[in-house]
């Protein structure tokens, strides 16, 4: 009796052993070539995990807003590929873009401060095309350029709006003419400490593509603001685009195995950025009270340096 419930126990913890065993997926396909998507990365955007953080237990906080400029080395994989036609791969611009289409709530900009503002009505999708995506390139005079396609003077715009259906369709023909320059993005993020973690955390809330602007005067701090609040094109409610981020993969940097999506890349921030606003009580920027480059640049370092010892300076006995 004792010999056969031996026997029993063993098949029962070989079938277990067997159902635990994952199923194997190759690096290579049937066809030889290496694979760059897996069945699990299409159900990536369902499991994003979101921490819930209590409003009690956060005892500080403090906004912070960034521009993530793209002609940085480390914020290279945002910016390619800069074609549209590109099989496995989307530049985080192209990855907005097709959000939109497929019906991302992305909001105006506030003239004024600057500021997102959630709480008014996202644009409609009639809206979309002829506000959200009026891009003209005011960093060079091309009238005498040909070849220069400005797509707010022209029917191509990136987005069309389709009254009869009415959807958003994605045009690729002025893509290409501008993302070249779709170089910056403006990040609103809050910094803030949870007691009930014992450390400081930062999320991204909100961010806002920029088109260029030139400006004749980078000491101009006046021209510096205008130019600023001229090139956001719209805000995102970044949880929002988080799950669009997740499907999709950045382009390699030097090692085809080491992927990252988008989600990924911005959750373990691994990009560079530099401060451009805070939070404060007289709602200024730093060019509002910077006059000159060197003025910005040791206003940016002070609150990076105040933002980098909050922390430190909580454990100190």
């Amino acid at each position: 009796m004792m010999k056969k419930l031996s026997i029993i126990a063993c098949l029962m913890l070989a079938a277990i052993a067997v159902q635990a065993q994952h199923n194997v997926t190759s690096f290579f396909d049937e066809m030889g070539t290496a694979r760059i998507r897996t069945e699990e990365f299409s159900r990536a955007h369902d499991t994003i995990v979101m921490i819930d953080h209590r409003i009690d237990d956060v005892i500080w906080s403090r906004y912070v807003y960034r521009i993530i400029d793209l002609r940085y080395r480390q914020n290279f994989q945002l910016y390619f590929p800069i074609k549209s036609d590109d099989a496995d791969y989307r530049n985080l611009f192209k990855v907005i873009i097709d959000a939109v289409v497929d019906g991302l709530p992305i909001y105006r900009k506030n003239t004024e401060t600057i500021k997102p503002d959630f709480k008014q009505e996202p644009f409609t999708k009639a809206q979309i095309p002829v506000d959200a995506f009026m891009i003209v390139d005011k960093t060079e005079d091309h009238s005498d350029d040909d070849d220069f396609w400005d797509v707010s003077k022209s029917n191509a715009m990136l987005v069309n709006y389709d009254s009869i259906s009415d959807q958003l369709r994605f045009n690729p023909f002025s893509f290409d003419d501008v993302v070249k320059n779709q170089i910056k993005y403006l990040t609103q993020e809050v910094v803030f400490f949870d007691k009930h973690t014992s450390r400081l955390h930062t999320k991204i809330m909100a961010i806002a593509p920029l088109h260029p602007v030139l400006i004749s005067n980078p000491d101009d701090s006046t021209q510096v603001m205008n130019s600023l609040r001229e090139s956001i094109m719209f805000w995102i409610p970044f949880d929002k685009l988080r799950p669009y981020m997740a499907m999709q993969y950045a382009i390699p940097n030097r090692n085809e195995t080491k992927r990252v999506t988008y989600d990924e890349f911005f959750q373990k921030r691994l990009f560079t950025s530099y401060i451009v606003g805070e939070g404060n009580m007289y709602n200024r920027w730093i060019p509002d009270y910077s006059g000159s480059h060197e003025e910005i640049k040791r206003e940016q370092e002070r609150i990076a340096t105040e933002l980098l010892n909050f922390e430190q300076d909580l454990w100190e006995y």
